[in-house]
This record gives C-alpha cells, sequence and structure tokens, in this order.
C-alpha cells in the first residue's frame, strides 16, 4: 500500500519538564530554555495548514509548564482549515488547567500515565505522584474534553503488573486507555527485549477482566488497535510499533523543541530547520520541507528509537 500524505504535524513546544520519566529522560538532564518562541510556532503552523496539515498536537516536555501555553492554544486553534488541535501532558498540571484550556479551543487531551500503584509511578516518573496525575485526568473529565487518551509505556519488571488496574479505568468512564509497547534508547533491536512487552501478551492480561471485542477491524493498519473490555464505557488500545509495525500507514511529521523536522520518531530523518524558521518561513519553503519529510520516512523503521524523546515529544 502506498503511504498517505502528511496531514498530522506533532510539535514539541519545550523539553523542559516538571517529571523526569525513565523512558523519556535522564534524571540528571537540565531543564533548557525554550527554543522556539510562540510567533515562530504559530506561524509555523500556519503555514503547515496551508500545505495539507490538518491535525496538529502540542507535546513536550511537558507543554504545560510553558508559562504562555494557554495563549499559544487559542492562537492555534483559532488557524482557519485546522481540524483537530490536541496535547499531551502527564496530567500533573491539570487541575488548574483543564477548564481554561478547553476555553481556549483545545479539542483533545492526551495523558500519560505509566501507572495508577503509588510506588511504580514514583518508581518511573522519580518525582511525580499518582494521585497528582489521577486528579488532572478526573479534571480533564469535569472540564468536558472528549475522547481523552490515557497512555501507558508498558516495561517489563517495572509496570507490566498495572496493565489490569490501568484498563480498569474505562469500567466507569469514557476514556480511552492505549497501551504502547517499549522502545529503547538508541540500543540496537536485539537488545530490546529486556522491557519488550509484545502486544499479544498485553492482549491477553487484559483478557483478565472479561470478554473483549475488538473494534475497527475494517480500519486498516491504524496506530493503535482498539477493544472493549465486556461492561466497560471506555475502550483500550495497544500501540505496537515492533511487533505490528505500522509504518506504511504514518502520516505524521514532528517540529522538535531544537527546531527539527523530523519524519520519523524511531529512525529520525531530521533537518535542522530553526534557521529557517527565524529568517523567513514562505509557504513555498513549507511545501519543500514536507515533501523532503515525507521522502525521508523509511518504509519500516528499524526498532531502535534514536533520540531524546524529551526534545521529540510522543
Amino acid at each position: 500500500m502506498s503511504r498517505p500524505p502528511l496531514s498530522y504535524l506533532r510539535i514539541a513546544v519545550t523539553s523542559r519538564c516538571n517529571l523526569r520519566c525513565v523512558y523519556c529522560r535522564p534524571a540528571e538532564a537540565p531543564d533548557e530554555p525554550d527554543t522556539l518562541r510562540a510567533d515562530e510556532i504559530v506561524r509555523f503552523v500556519h503555514l503547515a495548514v496551508q500545505c495539507g496539515i490538518r491535525k496538529v498536537r502540542l507535546t513536550g516536555g511537558e507543554p504545560l509548564v510553558r508559562e504562555d501555553i494557554l495563549d499559544l492554544v487559542a492562537r492555534i486553534a483559532a488557524i482557519p482549515e485546522l481540524h483537530d488541535l490536541g496535547l499531551t501532558t502527564n496530567g500533573t498540571l491539570l487541575p488548574t488547567l483543564a477548564q481554561p484550556l478547553r476555553r481556549a479551543g483545545l479539542a483533545r487531551i492526551n495523558i500519560g500515565l505509566p501507572a495508577v500503584d503509588p510506588q511504580v509511578y514514583h518508581r518511573i516518573t522519580r518525582i511525580g505522584t499518582a494521585d497528582e496525575a489521577l486528579a488532572g485526568l478526573q479534571a480533564a473529565l469535569d472540564a468536558g474534553f472528549h475522547p481523552i487518551k490515557v497512555n501507558t509505556v508498558v516495561m517489563r519488571g517495572i509496570n507490566d503488573g498495572e496493565v489490569p488496574a490501568l484498563a480498569r479505568l474505562t469500567r466507569d468512564a469514557p476514556i480511552d486507555v492505549r497501551f504502547i509497547e517499549y522502545m529503547p534508547f538508541g540500543a540496537e533491536p536485539h537488545e530490546r527485549g529486556d522491557h519488550l512487552v509484545p502486544a499479544g501478551e498485553v492482549l491477553e492480561r487484559l483478557r483478565q477482566l472479561g470478554p473483549v471485542e475488538p473494534l475497527d477491524e475494517d480500519r486498516g493498519p491504524a496506530s493503535a488497535r482498539r477493544y472493549r473490555i465486556e461492561g466497560h464505557r471506555g475502550t483500550v488500545g495497544i500501540i505496537a510499533p515492533h511487533s505490528a509495525p505500522f509504518c506504511r500507514a504514518c502520516n505524521r511529521v514532528r517540529l522538535t523543541a531544537e527546531g527539527r523536522l523530523r519524519a520519523c520518531l524511531i529512525d529520525g530523518g531530521e533537518q535542522d530547520i530553526l534557521a529557517l524558521i527565524r529568517s523567513g518561513l514562505d509557504r513555498p519553503a513549507m511545501e519543500r520541507l514536507l515533501a523532503e519529510a515525507a521522502a525521508l520516512k523509511p518504509p519500516q523503521h528499524t526498532g531502535a528509537f534514536r533520540g531524546r524523546m524529551h526534545h521529540i515529544g510522543g
């Protein structure tokens, strides 16, 4: 099958974060000043939308640590022809920001939640608490966001035992909990087995909660395979970049916190465009950049993540 045209842009608006998750950044990594200014981000999105981008997601780091995040959301949400604006967060700052984000025009929220058990959560985030994250999830529900997606990177021996507890969040709330296969940092493909929990094993753990019904099986190789556990209001999903790659269906391109246009999350294909952004990026240049990014996408990734997740964004 041919790959669809690029229509989904993810922007890491900051590399800063209030947590230090083990799969995202080294514990000692210092916070760095934000590279991209709000005006630069808004202009970039304007041009990208003119060139066919229809969906934008703001990521980090933790995007909610930006002091101008509400203004940034409002300005991007007002761009004509942008169909969907989302944001990925660890949720801990949502108790005070969920309602203002909703009023600013944010349509969707994804919350990274590695565990509900307090000790497991702290082991992964190093400085966070599960109560803060769960309060953020509730704040997003109270603000009326729909859909709300909860993302969990599953790591063997660390939080794989949390799969049933996380899936139970869908029992009474209309949320989508998605379990993501772990991507090692710079490791060779043969080394990834230490923490990798394959999609099939995650599905078996979900069946501990009851019969599991597949959803949307006619939609082709979407990134998440979705299921509903009998009696649950919400859904669960499995994203399996290793055991079931979906590269041929990928329509995404990423702008990193350092101003690099990245064609593939796992295998890179980066273009350093910060100088171009600051020297007067225009529509012909954006068309060329997006075409080059599409050409840099590999037919299938090699399975080993290369880069710094807190700079690239999820």
